[in-house]
């Protein structure tokens, strides 16, 4: 038998894999969405910052402070100025959990396992932004649920009323990559919830989602001028019950192309480096 016939035939190029097909990182993307939908459906408890939350918070300060802060002293005079200042409040602070829930992957190992996969390796990153509009969505129907309930409507219009839920959703996902961001750069989960509430209260609660700015010190007005929070709050005020909608949503929009612009090319670099 001749050696000839004991070499091994030569190797034949592999075929191109996912990573080399145009925009084969969009369908990868969704099916890693719909992977953290599936980890939602399988850990309820971990939507109870999405679901209890909003409830409790709507029904305290309507009830407990709206009497005292409404001009009229009854606390159904208070509902239609809360609630849409109260949704921004809510989605705002559930954005925080897509940089905690990153920074946990990472230290588990998760995208380890994604990085031996035939995908893009964008795709982990963006499955995981998409997987939490999910969560938004759900937190937006259960207050506004809520909200109809105890006598809440869109005096403006359903049409401008969905309008606002949509605006104030695409806000969540614009936002959202500061805390993608800090998830990538801090060491730990507590961390980045850490520091997201050091955040989320200044410009939540010096804002004009519980009381008219007009009450406030001259240091909190001026710090309202730039809080990018309350031009979304009348954006959605605006939207629901009527009133000047042009102005603040071209600040909110103009907000929103801003965090996209400054924070995704910091979070998608972060998310380089360490994969």
């Amino acid at each position: 038998m001749s050696t000839a016939t004991l070499e091994a035939p030569p190797a034949t190029p592999a075929p191109a894999g996912h990573r080399s097909r145009p925009f084969a990182w969009v369908p990868q993307s969704l099916t890693l969405a719909w992977r953290n939908i599936i980890r939602i459906r399988q850990n309820p408890e971990a939507l109870a910052d999405v679901t209890f939350q909003p409830i409790i918070f709507l029904v305290l300060f309507l009830f407990v402070f709206g009497g005292a802060i409404s001009t009229g002293g009854r606390w159904q005079d208070y509902l239609p100025f809360l609630l849409p200042g109260l949704l921004v409040q809510t989605v705002v602070f559930s954005t925080m959990g897509t940089g905690v829930a990153l920074n946990d992957d990472f230290a588990k190992g998760v995208f380890d396992r994604f990085r031996s996969l035939p995908i893009a390796r964008i795709s982990p990153l963006v499955g995981a932004v998409l997987g939490d509009a999910v969560r938004y969505m759900i937190s937006i129907v259960i207050l506004m649920g809520t909200g109809f309930a105890l006598g809440f409507r869109f005096e403006n219009g359903v049409g401008n009323g969905l309008l606002a839920c949509l605006v104030v959703l695409v806000f969540a996902l614009a936002l959202c990559w500061i805390w993608v961001w800090l998830g990538l750069k801090l060491r730990t989960a507590q961390s980045v919830q850490g520091v997201a509430f050091l955040v989320m209260f200044p410009l939540t609660f010096g804002s004009n989602v519980f009381v008219n700015p007009d009450t406030m010190p001259g240091f909190l007005k001026a710090f309202g001028k730039v809080n990018p929070v309350n031009y979304l709050v009348d954006t959605m005020r605006g939207l629901m019950l009527g009133g000047d909608v042009q102005k603040p949503l071209l600040i909110t929009l103009a907000s929103m192309v801003g965090l996209v612009a400054i924070f995704a090319p910091l979070a998608i670099r972060a998310y380089r480096r360490r994969t």
